[in-house]
Formats: C-alpha cells, sequence, structure tokens
C-alpha cells in the first residue's frame, strides 16, 4: 500500500459503459503487444475539478462529450512506474500516478468517438469488450488498479440500458 501519494502524479481515469454493459476499450497508439489496451486516462491540469478532467480527458482522447456519471472511486487508486519506463513523467520527478476513476455511461452515437481530434492521438483503433477483460490486456504494472475499478464498477456493467 501506498501512503505519500505526493510523488504520484494526480491523474482520472474513465471507464465508459455502453447502453448494453460493454465497455469502451481503447488500443495505445505504437504501443507494442499483447498488454496495448486500456480506458482513457490523463493528467489533472492545476486546480481543476477531478469530475471536469474526466470529462475533459474523455473528449480528447476519444472525441466522446454525450455522457452521464454513474459514480466514481472512493480515494486514490495508485500505481509505480517500472524501473525500465521513462518518459516526460519520470523525467518530471513522478514515482508513478494516482488515480480517481470514473464511470461514464455513453449516451451519444458512436460516430461521435474521433481517436484524432485533439492533435496527437492516444489510441490508434478502439472496440467494446467486458469489464472484466481490461486487467488482462493492460501493461501488468497497472494491473492491480484495473482490478481495483473492475470491483468497484461492475455493478454498472449490468444496467443495460437502464437508468443509472
Amino acid at each position: 500500500m501506498i501512503h505519500d501519494l505526493s510523488a504520484y502524479r494526480p491523474n482520472v481515469g474513465v471507464v465508459l459503459f455502453h447502453p448494453d454493459g460493454r465497455v469502451w476499450l481503447g488500443r495505445r497508439y505504437a504501443a507494442p503487444e499483447p498488454y496495448n489496451w486500456q480506458f482513457p486516462q490523463g493528467g489533472v491540469d492545476e486546480g481543476e475539478d477531478l469530475t471536469q478532467a474526466a470529462f475533459r480527458e474523455l473528449a480528447e482522447e476519444t472525441g466522446v462529450t454525450s455522457t452521464t456519471l454513474l459514480g466514481r472511486t472512493d480515494g486514490w487508486l495508485a500505481y509505480d512506474f517500472p524501473p525500465e519506463h521513462n518518459g516526460s513523467k519520470i523525467a518530471k520527478g513522478w514515482k508513478g500516478q494516482r488515480q480517481v476513476w470514473f464511470a461514464l455511461r455513453f449516451d451519444g452515437d458512436e460516430r461521435e468517438i474521433d481517436l484524432t481530434g485533439h492533435g496527437h492521438p492516444e489510441f490508434e483503433d478502439w472496440r467494446w469488450g467486458r469489464l472484466e477483460e481490461a486487467p488482462a490486456l493492460v501493461v501488468p504494472f497497472k494491473r492491480a488498479t484495473y482490478e481495483a475499478v473492475v470491483r468497484a464498477f461492475r455493478d454498472f456493467g449490468r444496467f443495460r440500458g437502464q437508468a443509472a
């Protein structure tokens, strides 16, 4: 368990539920197989409300804006970057990421989904899948977080189009 979260970059994650209970999965742009699928996620701007950050990140990464908030995780979920991980977040001194996750229902038409709408795409493909399959698809250092998200949101996958 991580006790000092100050070294972890504030981040939000989004599980986008289709009205039939499936979830949106994106294949990360230019990421090697087999662990190259994940949910939309991203950093929180200084002073930004977490819920607003979740809606912003979802729109930036997927183009989706037609949603209804179903719920969110309590507190922060955190993971460490692996030792071999390199990139801008490590260079900025972050040990890992701390995340609050949001469950949103997709209320739009699939034509709304646009992976290239905000410049550099995060994803190169997407599909609807089962919530329970997500931990096996994500990079291993995020797996425990995804397992916690599955436990937190499993009931949202059962609504099958009913109002939440």
